[in-house]
């Protein structure tokens, strides 16, 4: 079983940044692969990034360029920097971990970018 505690999310004008956080209950060197999805009213759940247990990153093409996931192994913990971000990329962010073959999820946080 894997925890994951998301936070970070809030309200920016469009243009501006935010940082996201996960925080896993294991060691995230045991992790498979973790990464980011969203989910807007009315619309499916889409990745938005990911990143392996070797570091290899994967991005959403809508926000290539503007967001970038890391780690930080000491503190168990994924990032979602966001930066220009775009009305468009207003949705509920959810936190997923790839883990012995299962599949976890955080609570997810909100993420509203007013125009």
């Amino acid at each position: 079983q894997v925890q994951l505690v998301e936070s970070g999310g809030g309200l920016v004008q469009a243009g501006g940044s935010l940082r996201l956080s996960c925080a896993a209950s294991v060691n995230i060197f045991t992790i498979t692969s973790m990464g980011w999805y969203r989910q807007a009213p009315g619309k499916q759940r889409e990745q938005v990034a990911a990143i392996t247990a070797g570091g290899s990153t994967n991005y959403a093409d809508s926000v290539k360029g503007r967001f970038t996931i890391s780690t930080s192994i000491g503190k168990n913990t994924v990032y979602l920097q966001m930066n220009s971000l775009k009305p468009e990329d207003t949705a509920v962010y959810y936190c997923s971990a790839d883990y012995r073959g299962s599949s976890f999820w955080g609570q997810g946080t909100q993420v509203t970018v007013s125009s």
